[in-house]
């Protein structure tokens, strides 16, 4: 699943173009590195996400194209 498509899904981004926006602005990286909107997520992975105020890291424990807004949390853990 690409990058943007799972921040708006899991709900951590808002809209998709702002996950776009954030990830082509050098703002998230996955395993240590810079993401493009369309890189392709897997289990596991850690993708942190820089705002102007601080960051989130978190592990993606699943993917699913659609989710309830109840368990879209289900889909990441965050990493302290």
């Amino acid at each position: 699943m690409r990058i943007d498509k799972f921040l708006k899904v899991s709900r951590i981004l808002k809209r998709r173009t702002v996950a776009q926006e954030a990830a082509s602005a050098g703002k998230i990286s996955v395993n240590g590195k810079i993401a493009k909107p369309a890189h392709q997520l897997k289990v596991g992975d850690v993708v942190e996400l820089g705002f102007e105020n601080g960051s989130v890291k978190f592990r993606v424990l699943a993917l699913r194209e659609t989710v309830k807004k109840e368990e879209a949390a289900s889909l990441y853990e965050v990493i302290v």
